[in-house]
């Protein structure tokens, strides 16, 4: 079956090569130029006619309602519709169909290529033809449009730690051994590396099932074998159709397979439900042992980002189609658009939009905020149904020094080993060390010591070799392990390297070094190095030439961890809000980033052929930086909160984990933001919810949030109706007609747990409905009021019973006109110890 697999996918790759060079050369035309489109249908998807028929089964009082907490509920009304295909195979193939039968219609004889049709979340396809060919489809009556597609791109041993895991959120939920235990996260990312020991199924006495609502399948390709999968690693399968019909498809390097030839997938999976206890061991140190946060959590991989170019919004739909077909709990993307999406409002694309309709079927979806900070509304992650993830720090933190003879000491990076204590060793800079001088002039970069040969063995040997770092080390043209590998076979004792002065603002990570040896990433540290050496070289009075090298220091070492730093800390690269609403950038009534979470300095798994990191190349982990670290730790905490409280939908999820989040450090003074891409620590100011949310997540409390604020699909219906001119665009995507949605509601009045208003016209009044899902309690409300507005909330306090709701009523008025961002928030005050917070923003007031 493997065999024949294999061949299959073969055939569809060259078929795919030779029918783009067909259609290219078919016609030397303008019209001939072909792109990629994703069409939608106005009949509604799959998914939502499932929806339909179970609603008026449960209207004849079968089945499932609302209130039940059972699990076998559970299963009838979010997953037996998602895998009512599985049970009618026809349906899909149908639907295939009925597309193939479209595109003959409107494309008579014509040539055209439909990659995929979606069958689930958007009833469409996406399909290779020109632009005249696109304007024919997107005229037919049963067409609702045809959108061009997109590019996309990518966007831990202690954290579990900081997070107060051990002793909080598992041992509430019996352990590690049980933590997040029959809930499938779905990855959309560059693949996994099934080999790692992360992904093992049998490090475990305990019995591990594979859930018996999860249907995905395991692709057998040659890099992912027949038994890659288990019962950890439930689903794995890739989608490249549109990538490769642009011919960039690189196989050697992007695998045609979910195995992961980047890196950064294997490393989220991990994060979110890598096994617990995998020792770190990188260039033969121990780093501890590393554990995701839902360790027993299980793995689908639907791979739709490639090493060589990114991915495409074609490819990430059919992923995140799949993904709801089979049945995941979870859907955490660590992607974002290349480009804001045209249109009347951001929330209006194919990816957007396939996630409405997997939080209709009751997924959680988690997608990272974007590397794009700190500048304001540089956001990458939209619409009110998505949870969006920022970066921050976490307090653990690795510094090597270096100790120059004249007791100045340096600060620097690198997970090295330190020189022996007790002794200084002298320094010789690559360029005084060559065989002859000819060198120097015809290689600028052998300051870099890329190539050994170029050097005097005799002169190195037992000392401290300096080398320069160029921007060719930051574009990969030279490297640290091929340094490295120099000073061994010149039998240095160590190596330094000092930061080429043209390398401005570059935020250099923790970088594993074999031997004693450290990177000074300062270019102001570096001159202080030069300059102290330079004027410790002893020199012939006639010839000019060295005498003695008479500069001394000895390395710290950058092994052991220090958890003394100021944390969480909002990280420079974090994209930040208000959230855009349209490409001319209104600004949408809708808070984002949801929270932020660590992203900064994360240890975990790494592919075994991993390159996008190249210090960590050929290594079992590496440590990453980005809000797509970020993402992957709500993932795995909201699998926490689904195994508890299974008949949350993803709106209760994403409350419990807003209304409880921190937001003082571990100090105990504000979260910090940093401000600026160069000395991030030094331009940097309390945090606000435009950088951080509602705070930097609390995963105990998520699992007690006392209330809760709900959504459901219907009122995201609501709020897109009330968009000015949406009512096509809603038909288009959700085969919904607006005029359903008897009121409309703007983005303000939406039930979620903060208030953003982008315009205070003199007085607005919001309504927000707690549901109290604990015991009894009576709550005080307490609020501080954004600057140049007056806020009133009735009322000031409540008794509420369990199971019940209570509204509060908040009444906003501008005291003044101002055209700056102001912030406040309301608290609320259970006297069983509850505690829950809502963020207030208000930009533009008009008195």
């Amino acid at each position: 079956m493997g065999n024949f697999y294999c061949l299959y996918l073969v055939l569809l790759l060259f078929c795919f090569g030779f029918f783009v060079n067909t259609l290219s050369q078919a016609d030397s035309g303008s019209d001939a130029i072909t792109a990629v489109y994703i069409v939608s249908l106005k009949q509604a998807p799959a998914a939502h006619y499932f929806e339909e028929q179970l609603r008026r089964h449960n209207h004849h009082g079968h089945g499932f309602h609302h209130n039940s907490s059972s699990s076998s509920g559970r299963l009838n009304r979010l997953h037996k519709p998602r895998n009512n295909s599985r049970y009618h195979p026809s349906s899909g193939s149908y639907i295939s169909r009925v597309h193939d039968s479209l595109l003959r219609r409107a494309l008579r004889g014509e040539k055209y290529l439909k990659l995929y049709s979606y069958h689930y979340l958007i009833n469409g396809f996406a399909v290779l033809v020109t632009p005249e060919q696109a304007n024919k489809l997107s005229k037919r009556r049963e067409v609702a449009n045809a959108v061009l597609d997109f590019s996309v791109r990518t966007a831990t041993t202690h954290t579990p730690q900081f997070l107060g895991l051990p002793k909080g959120a598992w041992s509430q939920q019996g352990g590690y051994e049980i933590a997040g235990e029959g809930i499938v996260i779905g990855f959309i990312d560059t693949g996994i590396d099934p080999t790692h020991p992360s992904f093992a199924d049998d490090i475990s006495e305990h019995s591990y099932p594979v859930p018996a609502h999860f249907s995905g399948v395991c692709e057998v390709t040659r890099e992912f074998p027949s038994g890659s999968c288990n019962r950890k690693l439930v689903g794995a399968r890739h989608f490249a159709a549109s990538a490769i019909t642009r011919g960039i498809f690189n196989s050697s390097q992007d695998y045609a397979s979910p195995f992961d030839g980047d890196g950064h997938g294997t490393h989220t999976a991990s994060v979110a439900a890598g096994n617990h206890g995998i020792p770190v061991v990188v260039a033969g140190h121990h780093f501890g042992n590393a554990s995701g946060m839902a360790p027993r959590s299980h793995i689908a991989v639907y791979k739709a980002l490639y090493k060589s170019f990114g991915g495409f919004a074609a490819d990430v739909v059919a992923g995140i189609d799949q993904a709801a077909q089979d049945g995941v709990d979870i859907i955490s993307l660590s992607i974002t658009p290349n480009r804001r999406p045209p249109g009347i409002a951001t929330f209006f694309n194919p990816i957007d939009m396939a996630l409405l309709s997997a939080v209709k079927a009751g997924m959680f979806v988690v997608q990272a905020a974007g590397n794009t900070g700190p500048s304001p509304k540089s956001m990458s992650s939209f619409s009110p149904w998505i949870f969006t993830v920022g970066a921050a720090s976490h307090d653990r933190a690795y510094a090597n020094s270096i100790i120059l003879g004249n007791n100045v000491t340096i600060p620097g990076v690198g997970l090295a080993p330190g020189t022996d204590t007790d002794q200084m060793y002298t320094l010789i800079s690559a360029v005084h060390a060559l065989c002859n001088e000819t060198i120097l002039a015809n290689d600028m970069y052998v300051g870099e010591c890329q190539d050994s040969s170029n050097f005097n063995e005799e002169l190195i040997q037992g000392n401290l070799l300096i080398c320069s770092y160029s921007i060719r080390f930051v574009l990969g043209l030279s490297t640290i392990k091929q340094a490295l590998e120099t000073a061994k076979n010149l039998s240095a004792a160590g190596v330094v390297f000092y930061m080429d002065p043209y390398v401005i603002g570059f935020q250099l990570n923790p970088t594993p070094l074999e031997i004693p040896g450290i990177i000074i990433p300062s270019p102001d540290d570096s001159k202080i190095l030069l300059q102290y050496y330079n004027s410790s070289l002893e020199r012939d009075g006639l010839s000019r030439k060295i005498v003695r090298f008479g500069a001394v220091a000895s390395i710290s070492g950058g092994l052991k961890a220090n958890y003394s730093i100021t944390a969480p800390k909002v990280m420079y690269y974090s994209a930040r809000g208000p959230d855009p609403e349209d490409s001319s950038l209104d600004d949408a009534d809708i808070m984002k980033p949801n929270l932020v979470a660590p992203g900064n300095l994360i240890w975990a798994a790494w592919s075994s052929l991993g390159t996008d990191s190249v210090e960590f190349q050929g290594e079992s982990f590496a440590m990453m930086s980005g809000t797509s670290m970020a993402a992957p730790h709500i993932a795995g905490l909201a699998a926490l909160i689904k195994q508890k409280f299974p008949h949350f939908s993803p709106a209760a999820i994403a409350s419990a984990l807003s209304t409880t989040a921190s937001l003082y450090d571990k100090s105990g003074g504000p979260i910090m933001a940093q401000r600026a891409y160069a000395n991030p620590d030094v331009n940097q100011s309390p945090a606000t919810p435009f950088d951080m949310g509602s705070g930097f997540v609390n995963a105990t409390a998520a699992l007690d949030p006392g209330l809760i604020l709900d959504s459901t699909y219907e009122d995201y219906m609501s709020f897109l109706c009330g968009i000015n001119g949406s009512g096509p665009v809603v038909l288009n995507y959700t085969g919904q007609n607006c005029w359903v949605y008897n009121s409309t509601i703007g983005s303000s009045d939406l039930n979620l747990p903060s208030i953003t208003i982008s315009r205070l016209q003199q007085s607005k009044t919001v309504e927000r409905t707690v549901t109290n899902i604990a015991g009894n309690e009576t709550y005080k409300v307490g609020w501080s009021a954004p600057y140049g507005v007056s806020v009133k909330v009735t009322p000031t306090r409540f008794f509420i019973g369990t199971g019940e709701k209570q509204i509060l009523t908040i009444m906003f008025n501008a005291t003044m006109n101002n055209s700056v961002a102001s912030f406040g928030r309301i608290g609320l005050f259970g006297d069983q110890g509850h505690k829950l917070n809502i963020p207030l923003s208000v930009i533009l007031k008009f008195s």
